[in-house]
């Protein structure tokens, strides 16, 4: 069960990184935070294979299952099979600006369509006990973010259920820029983001978009219900360690990333024994020592040797072992200078 207290901080979904193994991981890194998937197509959790697309590790609760589309009926029963799956919460894209959702008329280019999102979400609530959400912009192309993003949330909040939006605080360019780009150029407006809050201050209102640390997210906590951070989490894991202290006034799952990584071995081990590839669970832990003694040897090893067919749990002992070695001589040498 999802609280407005569970929304203070989520990791973004993302496209072919939030996966299953990416989110085990994130959790072993933070009990408390909420994790998304990456955006599935209604169609696809119709019609595709389930357990493949949506399947998940009951670690990872609380946990939302992000949809794509447009059309009412069908996000209802992708929604319910979401309900059924054990999800906690179902998103609604209204964000993303690749050519291939822009060609399914779906994802940013539904801000210009607020009734037609008011109508899924309508839909989709009424298929499902659990909550209905939207993730979306600050507007598209030429828009003027006040007037679309104020008339988007009126409408959508005045025809349908949902009371969570989660804002990245920038607008969607559609065409003349790829999606790498329009998660950097278009500017950010925060401050906008906080007068809508404080526009509809009953609504559950969070902020994604440009935010790289726990540090820089907690200002934004005094005027919004919650954070959301993407890639800066991804590249830098070591930012989840500080989130159930810093965010919810919880004790930390793990003091450092080793002892997190030693604790996520037993996913890795039960995981191999289902014949999942190593490489696909290593590849959402290369960042994991980003900045830190032993942080390029780590990359090399699991890169190297992971993606091999027989690679097994010894690639990421001996990448461990790799690390703490080179850690014990980060602080040696420390120790000596400072003897």
């Amino acid at each position: 069960m999802l609280t407005r207290d569970t929304y203070r901080f989520s990791v973004a979904p993302m496209m072919d990184w939030t996966d299953r193994h990416c989110r085990a991981f994130h959790r072993e890194l933070s009990a408390c935070a909420l994790l998304y998937s990456e955006m599935v197509t209604a169609d696809a959790v119709i019609h595709g294979e389930r357990e493949r697309l949506i399947g998940y590790s009951d670690v990872e609760h609380p946990l939302a299952l992000q949809l794509g589309g447009n059309e009412p009926a069908k996000l209802a029963e992708a929604s319910k099979i979401a309900e059924d799956f054990g999800y906690d919460e179902v998103n609604l894209n209204c964000g993303c600006p690749s050519d291939r959702v822009q060609s399914g008329a779906f994802g940013a280019c539904l801000m210009r369509e607020p009734q037609l999102v008011a109508d899924c979400l309508a839909a989709m609530q009424d298929a499902v006990k659990i909550p209905v959400t939207v993730k979306h912009r600050i507007g598209v192309d030429e828009d003027e973010p006040r007037e679309r993003l104020f008339g988007f949330v009126e409408t959508v909040s005045k025809n349908s259920p949902c009371t969570v939006f989660h804002v990245h605080a920038r607008k969607a360019w559609l065409k003349g820029l790829s999606p790498k780009e329009n998660r950097e150029i278009p500017p950010l407006d925060y401050d906008l983001v906080h007068e809508l809050k404080t526009a509809y201050p009953d609504l559950l209102i969070t902020l994604n978009g440009g935010l790289e640390t726990v540090e820089q997210s907690l200002p934004h906590l005094d005027h919004l219900d919650g954070v959301m951070l993407g890639r800066a989490a991804y590249h830098d894991p070591t930012i989840l360690l500080q989130v159930d202290s810093a965010i919810y006034g919880a004790p930390t799952r793990h003091d450092d990333m080793l002892d997190a990584l030693k604790a996520y071995r037993a996913y890795i081990v039960s995981e191999l024994a289902k014949n999942t590839p190593l490489h696909a669970i290593t590849r959402h832990i290369l960042g994991a020592f980003n900045g830190r003694p032993g942080a390029r040897l780590w990359r090399r090893h699991l890169s190297e040797n992971a993606p091999r067919r027989e690679a097994d749990i010894q690639v990421f002992d001996e990448a461990l072992a790799i690390v703490e070695e080179q850690r014990a001589r980060a602080e040696a040498a420390q120790e000596a200078r400072s003897a």
